[in-house]
């Protein structure tokens, strides 16, 4: 069958562009240190010539230099057309690398997209509306429900600003009385006789008379003790 149809041929891959910059930035290597070389040979080629005299041998050595010069500006030529197509290959890396980069942002766009539309079938905004709604009135529940407990019992409706006024006053004057008598609040004054002896027309208390001597008291107001009696 091979002698009738043929073997198939291995074919090699094509070149990338990368390994074609890398191959022409070799032979521009190559052809730089060539250059180098003939500018070597053309300063020993100069300081020759400086050196003899006018003559056939200086034009023999001149001659030397310009086949030298001409072979160096010939190498500068094709180091010149090598940098070039570095150049442009550098320049088609860089497109094809950038439509690699848009090809990934699009499948990375594409796949966002597809997530995103099934995560918005899960969210309706009908139902944030209402769950927001339904924040609303439960906050207004809250509140109405620390305002009832907030409230105080018993307490007396109706007080105006004339009524606290008064109430004021009053405890403005209360608080002046207790400050009277030396300071003395009245809580700790003695209390006044009372004018209800008089209206009852009672008897005075009798008191018994004392005979002799008045009996001596202590700074409590009780009858002192003679000191006989403490010592016996």
């Amino acid at each position: 069958m091979r002698r009738v149809f043929g073997a198939k041929k291995n074919t090699e891959p094509p070149p990338s562009i990368q390994d074609a910059s890398d191959r022409i930035n070799k032979r521009g290597e190559t052809v730089e240190d060539k250059i180098k070389k003939l500018d070597v040979e053309l300063c020993k080629y100069r300081e020759q010539i400086q050196k003899t005299r006018p003559g056939p041998a200086q034009q023999a050595l001149k001659a030397r230099a310009m086949r030298l010069l001409k072979q160096k500006k010939m190498y500068e030529g094709q180091r010149d057309m090598l940098y070039n197509q570095t150049f442009n290959l550098d320049q088609v890396s860089f497109a094809a690398e950038g439509l690699k980069d848009a090809q990934q942002t699009m499948t990375a766009l594409k796949s966002a997209n597809k997530e995103l539309k099934g995560m918005m079938k899960t969210v309706q905004i009908q139902d944030i509306d209402n769950l927001q709604d339904e924040m609303m009135d439960l906050m207004d529940v809250s509140s109405e429900i620390q305002d009832t407990l907030g409230r105080s019992y018993n307490v007396p409706d109706g007080l105006d600003e004339d009524d606290l006024m008064g109430e004021l006053e009053a405890l403005e004057a209360d608080m002046g009385d207790e400050t009277e008598a030396d300071g003395v609040p009245s809580y700790l004054q003695p209390d006044k006789q009372s004018d209800y002896d008089d209206e009852l027309n009672l008897p005075p208390v009798p008191t018994r008379p004392t005979q002799g001597r008045v009996q001596a008291e202590d700074e409590f107001g009780l009858p002192a003790v003679p000191r006989a009696s403490l010592r016996g």
